[in-house]
Formats: structure tokens, sequence, C-alpha cells
């Protein structure tokens, strides 16, 4: 039997599935450059995050049995209130393997939505063991961040929104990109738009893996950063083949470039941007993206930064 690999027709079929339970994110107007380009704010989706469409599209499609004996997911903090949120609605048990350190906002926005959360030392455990393990002990479905064709394609309904919003395909797009679940899934919704994913430097093993032509691993020591979002070592062959057949590349973004963009976000979007979700408008605005034609789309995909750091980032460009 051929494996199943996410595909275009599944993200019109998500889209159908997960209407009315997601939010219809708004594409705001940018002017750059002497240019007229568009953001697509998904740091409005419900959750702060654009993780709803690929967890509910998941879990709609568990049958009453899986549904009984819940779910697992592991997350920094975006997917796992995508998860715990979609879970919560349709009466599922949720579980989520968190790293100590994830921040406090995402931390409360996973609790509150009903979830458990269980903490592991992201130096010295593995995320995807530890709910591995917990899935076997109760037979719960583990629902991966970006390792999952219905996840992608549910990530992909954003670009279906894109096109409907700008009323055609645009020429580009340029997403945030950790495992690659949602640049994937809109590179499939958006065929005829060529796709640049952003990461941060040190973590660009998206961008290492497309322009090498296979996976590679983030080189170790990986640098810190506050993009916690996209701290991602190693991304899927579902992710990697998907962008790799779109023609997509990757750039890199530094820390300061992001804080900087976190701030144009604010000052010039009223958008409250988290690190992980500001990385391709940082690439537009450092112009690591290059020259962008006119309707060029930046998705900024999460919101969710716990306040203080947030506060200090602004401070910074006082």
């Amino acid at each position: 039997m051929t494996e199943r690999r996410p595909a275009a027709n599944g993200v019109r079929a998500a889209a159908e599935r997960i209407a009315g339970a997601v939010t219809r994110t708004p594409l705001l107007p940018l002017d750059w450059g002497g240019r007229r380009l568009w953001v697509k704010a998904e740091c409005l989706q419900q959750g702060g995050a654009f993780k709803l469409r690929g967890a509910t599209n998941r879990l709609l499609q568990l049958d009453a049995a899986h549904r009984a004996r819940g779910v697992v997911a592991f997350s920094s903090g975006n997917h796992a209130q995508g998860v715990a949120r979609a879970a919560q609605r349709l009466g599922i048990a949720a579980a989520i393997v968190m790293p100590a350190d994830a921040p406090a906002v995402k931390i409360a926005g996973t609790r509150a939505a009903g979830a458990e959360i269980i903490f592991f030392d992201r130096e010295r455990e593995s995320r995807e063991e530890i709910a591995a393990r917990l899935a076997a002990e109760r037979g719960a479905t583990v629902v991966p961040s970006f390792d999952d064709v219905d996840v992608i394609e549910g990530q992909g309904t954003a670009g279906l929104e894109i096109a409907e919003q700008l009323g055609r395909a645009p020429p580009l797009v340029i997403v945030p990109c950790g495992g690659g679940g949602l640049s994937a899934g809109i590179a499939l919704a958006l065929p005829k738009s060529d796709i640049i994913i952003a990461e941060p430097e040190g973590w660009d093993d998206m961008a290492r893996s497309l322009a090498g032509g296979a996976i590679v691993p983030v080189a170790e020591p990986a640098p810190p950063t506050r993009c916690d979002a996209l701290q991602t070592k190693l991304v899927s062959p579902l992710t990697f083949e998907s962008l790799r057949d779109a023609g997509a590349r990757g750039v890199a973004v530094s820390e300061e470039e992001v804080a900087d963009a976190m701030r144009f976000a604010f000052a010039n979007l009223r958008l409250v941007a988290e690190p992980g979700g500001s990385v391709a408008l940082a690439a537009l605005l450092a112009g690591t993206a290059g020259d962008v034609p006119d309707d060029t789309v930046i998705v900024i995909s999460g919101g969710n930064v716990d306040p203080a750091l947030y506060a200090a980032i602004l401070a910074e460009g006082v």
C-alpha cells in the first residue's frame, strides 16, 4: 500500500471539515518599499496561533473509540494549546508533554483549555519518547505537531484563506518554519505561489535541507533563541518533501532582526507577535527575503509571548 502523503485536495477537504471551528484570520495591508504587501495575522487565531487548524482537522477524524481513549501531544506551547482547545470542544481527554522552560503564557493557556501537562527537560529528555510511552500506557492517540498528514493539511487551510481574501494566489508567501507543517500546508494550498520559509539563525535546518536536497538536523550545539516555537531539531519527510516539491527556499534571521519585527508589528500593525511568529516579517524587514513583488504575503504565525519578555523587547526599541 502506498503511504498517504499530504495533498492539495486534502487541504480543501480540511477547510470544509473545520469551517466554523477556527477563525478566518484577517489579511492586513502593509505598504513597504513602494509596494502593497499583505500580512496574514494567524496570531489572531483562537489560542493565539495557527495550530488550532491542524489539531481540529486531526481530532475531528478520530472515531468514537479513539476519542474515548484520549490524545497525547508534545509541544512548547502553540500546538499544545491547539490540541487542548480542539480536544476540549470534542470532549476528548488531552495530555500534553511540554518543556519545563516553556513560556508561562503558553502553559497557562494549555492548562486553561483543560489539558493535563507533563513537563520534561528539553536538554536531557526526549519529548517524543515520553509521548509515545504515555500513549502506549493509555491507549491514546499521538497527535504530532507537524509529522502528520492531517495536521499539515489542516494548517494549509490558512493558504486557501489567503487566496480567497486576496482574490488570487499571491506571487510569494513568506512563512515561519519550525517543523514545517504550516509552510508545507500553504505550499500545497497555493501551488502557483513561490514559498520562502524563515527560521532563526542556527535553527535553519529546513533551509539547509532544502538547499542540499536531503534532510539534515540542526547543527549542535544549537544556539539559544527566543523563538521557542521554532526549536525543532529535525524536520519530517512529509514537510520537507512538500516544500522541496514546491521549490521552496529558506532564509535565516537573527535574534535582533526578530525583535525588530516584533516592534514593527506592534507599531505598524497593532499586532502582538511572538518571537517565532515574527521570523517571516523579520526576513522581509531585514532584506533577507530579497526583493519581493507586489501582493507578497507575510505570515505572522503566533502571538503567545510572555508579557515581561514582550515589554522588554518593546522597550529595547524606545
